[in-house]
């Protein structure tokens, strides 16, 4: 398992100045496309045009695919506490997606050391990314416990690999602290600005 968790160690990867396509090696900005490895789980910078060949399933084959920027944002989440109680997560975030490697869901949450596995029982979370529409390995959905109840969202993958990357950053003794805290608190902010909300379900 531990080769399979350094994978989330770090955030998702923004290019510095000056910094090639981790494809084909052409110069790419700042703002630029993600591919993911299938097999790793590893997130590659790439230019467009190397974006742009993953983009549908098949089309540079199995082992690669784009990664979409599509965000949604459920405000009540009601299928949240049971997910909490049947999958035994210990903390107030997670995300779920369909690994079509593994061919199953899985759902991570971020922890000081990176992200860990809640071992779901067999078909839990099948049918909530089934009727969200999320696209296997690419996208997830990102759960956020609140006061009174849980918001949910639809993220692409890497967004979540910059969540474990935050939490890992930023955590310190074993409530957090307020750094993390803050963080995490503004993590979620930027997701609610950039989201469209859409009904409740």
């Amino acid at each position: 398992m531990t080769g399979g968790l350094r994978r989330f160690r770090t955030p998702a990867p923004r290019a510095a100045p000056g910094e090639k396509c981790e494809m084909c090696a052409e110069p790419i900005g700042a703002e630029h496309g993600h591919v993911i490895d299938l097999e790793s789980r590893t997130i590659l910078c790439t230019c467009r045009g190397c974006y742009l060949l993953f983009t549908h399933r098949g089309a540079g084959g199995k082992r690669h695919r784009a990664v979409p920027q599509r965000f949604r944002h459920l405000p009540r989440y009601e299928p949240g506490p049971a997910l909490w109680e049947s999958a035994g997560i210990p903390v107030r975030m997670a995300f779920l997606f369909r690994n079509s490697v593994q061919d199953r869901t899985v759902a991570f949450y971020p922890s000081p050391a990176g992200a860990t596995e809640s071992l779901l029982p067999l078909g839990t979370g099948d049918d909530l990314l089934a009727s969200a529409g999320v696209a296997d390995d690419v996208e997830a959905l990102l759960l956020n416990q609140l006061d009174l109840g849980f918001e949910c969202f639809l993220v692409p993958i890497d967004v979540c690999y910059e969540l474990v990357g935050l939490v890992r950053a930023t955590w310190r003794g074993f409530d957090g602290g307020t750094e993390a805290h803050e963080a995490i608190d503004g993590f979620f902010a930027r997701q609610r600005e950039r989201s469209e909300v859409v009904a409740d379900g």
